[in-house]
């Protein structure tokens, strides 16, 4: 039909869009990561395929994360955000198409003579009834300078920004539970040391007791004994709350009970089952990360808006276009010479929006501007973050070595102490001190175990998590060239 062949000529010139052409903004972040004492050296090695799977190896740790992940209510708030801007995105687009409709009318009305007209006597009833089908569109807006395309490229950008965002709460998450799991072993293990400490240090009280009764020892020896044994007992009670207060945080995180038999025993039993992201020697990796992702999206979303905001300078063309038929009869409506078509067009130019137009076009240039310094923001926190957990990563090795030398020589120190204070040869001022350097040691150890641990999450969120093979792909964009 006519004007619908019209409608296609006219939706061809319709392509353009007045939108700034996109480059991306140049990361303002050195290109490699940092270099020195401190760091390991990078891997020039492709990354390899990684998810939380491949870092975090503990299968009781994977049945707690996967939990976590279907239970947090976070995670259901960012996806239902996700099912929000795709579906304003298809809202959006429908803009670009004429809304199609068909419709059916039928009228009826009678007219009763007063008086005899054209042989027709006075009284008489006159019936006229009327039938019309029509299928068209109405106030279809021709996009000639790009207005709608724009804006259904700006919610397009603000879904996958949405999406991208989604996949930041979860990687947010399983870093969370990772930690906290972490956290809760290496407090076992604390509570555990505490505990053996107890029991040593009471050995130790009830061995002087009885040599300050035979007259061999002091009473300064006794008390000494004893500061050690209340020390310990002390940090039972309070590592006693730790581990409850950790299982608590724990099972915050995962929604929901966690079982015994899914909870670390220590530090020692998880810490050779946690894996590393190799960083790789390109910080452009860094654009792989969600947050990142989010923020080129929303910079690329006002980037849309500023040709929106362009188009509106411009005349808006509107068209209307129907096509159907119109008979007296029902039965002869589709019949004959029933056909009926209705076609027209109107045009409308701002002259004076009071300065509206021109505002919209500064808004729309500084919410670009804003997203481009959020976008460099979220590029420097993100270097840092790998930088930092690559600083932590290069000594932590050398520190475990030392902590582990450390521990052993303490251990042998205070059984050779302990047993020449035992044969009288030593003051037990020697074996209190070899005693307390021990228990330090133990402690510290863990609390290193826990930071090496708690180095390789850190390490793989700041990386990106499963992003370094499950990125966004990035969708085409139009550069406004019309």
């Amino acid at each position: 039909m006519r004007p619908f062949a019209v409608l296609a000529i006219a939706a061809g010139l319709a392509g353009c869009t007045l939108e700034p052409h996109y480059v991306r903004p140049s990361p303002a972040v050195p290109g490699a990561w940092p270099t020195g004492p401190a760091y390991p050296t990078p891997s020039a090695a492709p990354l390899p395929s990684l998810s939380y799977r491949d870092i975090f190896k503990d299968p009781h740790l994977q049945t707690v994360i996967g939990q976590a992940l279907a239970n947090a209510q976070d995670l259901r708030v960012a996806m239902a955000n996700v099912e929000i801007a795709r579906a304003e995105y298809v809202v959006q687009r429908g803009e670009l198409f004429p809304h199609v409709d068909a419709s059916g009318a039928f009228s009826e009305n009678q007219t009763r003579l007063g008086s005899s007209v054209a042989g027709v006597p006075a009284g008489q009833r006159e019936i006229n009834r009327s039938y019309a089908a029509t299928v068209g569109f109405s106030a279809f807006e021709l996009d000639l300078f790009g207005r709608l395309r724009s804006l259904s490229h700006a919610a397009q950008d603000r879904y996958f920004a949405s999406e991208a965002g989604a996949r930041a709460a979860r990687l947010t998450l399983v870093g969370e539970v990772a930690s906290a799991y972490l956290t809760l072993a290496a407090d076992r293990s604390l509570l555990a040391i505490a505990g053996e400490t107890v029991v040593s240090a009471q050995r130790t009280v009830d061995l002087t007791r009885a040599k300050l009764t035979g007259g061999v020892s002091p009473r300064t020896d006794l008390t000494q004994a004893e500061t050690l044994l209340d020390q310990a007992r002390s940090d039972v009670a309070q590592l006693t709350t730790q581990v409850a207060q950790d299982r608590n945080a724990l099972e915050l995180l995962v929604g929901a009970p966690v079982p015994d038999a899914d909870l670390p025993g220590s530090i020692e039993a998880v810490d050779g089952l946690l894996g590393e992201a190799p960083a790789g020697l390109d910080s452009r990796i860094l654009l792989r990360r969600p947050d990142v992702v989010e923020a080129e999206y929303g910079l690329k979303a006002t980037n849309a808006q500023i040709g929106a905001a362009r188009a509106n300078f411009f005349p808006t063309i509107s068209l209307t276009a129907l096509a159907g038929a119109a008979s007296p009869a029902l039965h002869a409506l589709f019949a004959g010479r029933n056909q009926t078509w209705q076609f027209g067009g109107s045009a409308a130019l701002p002259l004076f929006a009071g300065g509206q137009n021109v505002g919209n076009l500064a808004l729309a240039r500084g919410e670009r501007d804003l997203a481009v310094a959020q976008y460099q923001q979220a590029i420097q926190r993100a270097f840092r973050e790998v930088a930092d957990a690559l600083a932590r990563r290069g000594t932590i090795t050398e520190q475990m070595s030392a902590q582990t030398d450390l521990e052993t020589a303490a251990a042998e120190n205070y059984r050779l102490s302990e047993a020449r204070y035992r044969e009288g040869i030593d003051p037990y001022l020697i074996t209190l001190d070899a005693q307390r350097t021990l228990y330090s040691a133990r402690r510290t150890l863990a609390s290193t175990r826990l930071v090496r641990a708690a180095n390789l999450v850190a390490l793989y969120q700041a990386l990106g998590g499963d992003q370094l093979i499950d990125s966004l792909p990035p969708p085409k964009v139009e550069t406004g060239k019309g």
